[in-house]
């Protein structure tokens, strides 16, 4: 879908979404997820990266021939999973944008490309699949660190390979975890926009019972954001839930508490508001978005704040 004019950019701000497929079976699934997200306004862009033999034959310098049959085969694998994705996409009649990028020519390696193409194409969200192992996130058929979740110049949505729930024609659950901080409400606004009328929502603020002495200030902090949450939801046509979630007082965390929460309340998207390169908002501080990513079982997506937007600390 292409936008005719700068009022049918969506009020999310997504209006340009582009997703990395591989040849993994995943792909499919991710790009039949993000059909479930696209609205009038938006552009939908796909992108394979095709691998340089170069970097994955460590064997010195190889022959032409060798280098050039290998680099046939990898940039074949490419082209063939830009193809299936964009089948799912005619299937659901939405027009998409198609390139393969080929580090043999580009040079980097795979996160690094998909970082430059978000960053060139100005894309407002990067979508991607996720196997998660040992702590890393990984894309394609090599390992990419968790830079790439961090470095993406723009809002990021992984879908993990372990998320096997149907996948719906849009999102029907929508599970929002607040800090308290504005980056927080933005991607609770920005995410209701993602919702259709008979989807379910809810709010929930994390009680880290592991910092004692703070309890009581963490309560407090959590209704102030769930009361400003439920002035949200009533803007909204969906009635949403709200609702304080407790860590256990030993052996947890805020990342394990929200991955629960989400496969109690069985949801098929969490959405957590970030700050990106300067650091995840409050309790997001540091590694806890990052520990997130890497355990869901849900798909999650991480938005970034809207240019000119103010954070409160």
């Amino acid at each position: 879908m292409t936008a005719s004019s700068a009022s049918s950019i969506p009020e999310s701000g997504f209006a340009r979404i582009l997703i990395g497929v591989d040849s993994s079976p995943m792909s499919a699934r991710v790009a039949k997820y993000v059909c479930g997200l696209v609205r009038p306004g938006m552009e939908v862009r796909i992108v394979s990266v095709a691998e340089n033999p170069r970097a994955l034959v460590p064997l010195g310098s190889l022959a032409d021939a060798v280098f050039e049959t290998i680099r046939e085969e990898l940039l074949g694998d490419a082209s063939e999973a830009v193809k299936q994705a964009q089948e799912v996409f005619a299937d659901a009649n939405i027009d998409v944008d198609a390139r393969v990028l080929e580090l043999s020519r580009l040079g980097g390696y795979a996160g690094n490309a998909l970082i430059d193409a978000a960053g060139e194409w100005h894309a407002d969200l990067l979508v991607v699949g996720a196997r998660q192992h040992h702590g890393i996130l990984r894309w394609f058929e090599g390992t990419v660190s968790e830079f790439v979740t961090s470095q993406t110049p723009c809002s990021i949505l992984i879908v993990p390979a372990s998320y096997v729930a149907t996948i719906h024609a849009y999102p029907r659950r929508i599970l929002f975890a607040l800090d308290g901080s504005e980056t927080s409400f933005n991607a609770l606004r920005s995410g209701l926009h993602l919702a259709r009328p008979d989807s379910s929502t809810r709010a929930v603020y994390v009680v880290d019972r592991a910092v004692r002495f703070l309890e009581k200030t963490f309560i407090e902090e959590g209704d102030k954001a769930l009361a400003a949450a439920a002035e949200v939801f009533a803007n909204q046509i969906n009635a949403g839930e709200l609702g304080l979630v407790n860590t256990d007082p030993a052996s947890d965390d805020i990342p394990h508490t929200i991955v629960r929460e989400a496969q109690r309340w069985h949801a098929d998207l969490i959405v957590v508001g970030t700050h990106g390169r300067r650091g995840f908002s409050r309790w997001f501080l540091g590694s806890v978005a990052g520990r997130t990513a890497r355990i869901t079982q849900t798909p999650l997506l991480m938005v970034r704040p809207h240019p000119n937007t103010s954070s409160l600390s």
